[in-house]
């Protein structure tokens, strides 16, 4: 098992520098600009995401107009972000292969039970979508 994408497993994480394409040919840096981008309301708001860090993306994404349907979207979205940084990166394709098997568990001391586990508790969204690309891009 992964319990943390850290260390030698730090590419699983949403922060992750890499480029990601959307289906407009807007580029964002990182899935997790990509993913904040995508709460946005405004479209002027959205666009800001494009040449800010995950870290920067993530606190941004506090205070934007958030669209009414977010918590209804929000797992189609990560999936569909996540499925890009895979397939858009063969390298990071390849690393994500070589897990094989492997439970993929975003483990976290900050208390993310929706995204990930922290003290063995949470639903694991992120690791249950890599999981699945990864299965989906195996066969």
């Amino acid at each position: 098992m992964i319990n943390s994408f850290t260390g030698q497993y730090r590419w699983l994480s949403n922060f992750w520098s890499c480029t990601i394409i959307d289906k407009d040919g807007n580029t964002w840096l990182s899935a997790e600009a990509a993913f904040q981008a995508c709460k946005c309301d405004n479209p002027q708001e959205r666009d800001q995401f494009m040449s800010l860090s995950a870290r920067e993306a993530r606190k941004l994404g506090r205070r934007v107009s958030m669209r009414t349907d977010w918590n209804d979207i929000r797992l189609s979205v990560m999936e569909s972000i996540v499925r890009r940084k895979f397939t858009q990166n063969k390298d990071l394709q390849r690393k994500l292969l070589d897990t094989g098997t492997q439970e993929l568990v975003e483990g976290n001391p900050w208390g993310d039970t929706f995204w990930g586990m922290c003290k063995g508790r949470g639903h694991n969204h992120l690791g249950k979508i890599l999981m699945r690309i990864r299965e989906e891009l195996d066969s």
